[in-house]
């Protein structure tokens, strides 16, 4: 039995940027359309169709045909005539396989958030943003446990999860602006409304991480799901990542949490950066030595 991670949603319309400068030259804003329009699939998207792409991009309809016929020439999404609407093609899980296998942070995260996945009986994931929300990229479980119906590729909120408060905390000064001008965009007729309490518990994030170690969130994305997670850079070249554990309530109480998995959640981050550190030391002193790996003098 799963906890279901889904809840009745109004139809998401995409939250944009600022829109870039006229002199930008190295822009392009039809590229910027198409992958516009890819991002419109979420979790749980199957069949979209043009109505639906253009509301979600904002978008003139047949500016959408346009670029969906193309993209779907190019293997990036397919057409189904019975339904009259797309999905995703190919070609774009081509893209994302490649981003994954690229990431061996996940081959060495994974057994260590095993060891944390099995402790508390919960899902332990690690997440990199995109936009407004926290991408799964590695997901361990307990397997005799109630867990939430999250995988790879999953998607949860930044604002209202303790994964995406940990990514807030542990992000750049630059990229938190970004973040809260993709809030604002949201919805710019209630942002004076929302701005001070979303900035008020974004910062509350970033205390928090600084003085417990973690972020949290206690029923405040779903009633009955507790959680914590650790924002953190792992270098590398890679983008800023959170981990996290969450599950139930019931099965993770605010003292389990706090005082059990949370160090254990810490040494695996701990862990990973002294991992990631090493090899990029070792990767330097190759580099410098100009040799390549297993060469011998």
């Amino acid at each position: 039995m799963a906890v279901s991670s889904r809840r009745p949603q109004p139809p998401r319309s995409k939250a944009r940027a600022k829109p870039r400068s006229k002199k930008d030259r190295h822009f392009v804003t039809a590229l910027a359309r198409g992958l516009d329009v890819l991002a419109c699939f979420r979790t749980g998207d199957a069949l979209l169709g043009n109505g639906d792409l253009a509301e979600r991009c904002r978008l003139p309809k047949s500016t959408v045909s346009r670029l969906s016929q193309t993209l779907a020439r190019l293997g990036y999404l397919r057409y189904v005539e019975d339904a009259a609407k797309y999905r995703l093609g190919g070609s774009t899980l081509a893209l994302g396989s490649a981003m994954l296998s690229g990431m061996a942070i996940r081959q060495l995260a994974r057994p260590m958030m095993q060891e944390v996945a099995d402790f508390s009986m919960a899902v332990v994931a690690l997440g990199v943003r995109v936009e407004l929300g926290i991408i799964y990229i590695e997901v361990c479980r307990n397997k005799a446990a109630l867990t939430l119906s999250l995988d790879v590729g999953s998607r949860v909120p930044l604002a209202s999860t303790a994964m995406g408060r940990a990514y807030f905390a542990a992000a750049t000064d630059p990229e938190r602006d970004e973040i809260l001008d993709l809030l604002r965009a949201v919805d710019e007729a209630t942002w004076p409304r929302r701005r001070r309490s979303l900035e008020t518990g974004l910062q509350a994030a970033i205390e928090q991480q600084r003085k417990a170690g973690c972020c949290s969130s206690f029923g405040e994305w779903q009633p009955d799901v507790n959680g914590i997670a650790i924002g953190f850079r792992p270098g590398g070249g890679l983008p800023t990542m959170a981990l996290n554990c969450g599950g139930p309530s019931f099965s993770l109480p605010r003292p389990f949490l706090m005082d059990e998995v949370r160090p254990r959640l810490s040494s695996v981050v701990r862990r990973l950066e002294e991992a990631l550190g090493n090899e990029a030391l070792r990767s330097q002193s190759i580099s410098h030595s100009g040799r390549s790996p297993g060469t011998r003098r």
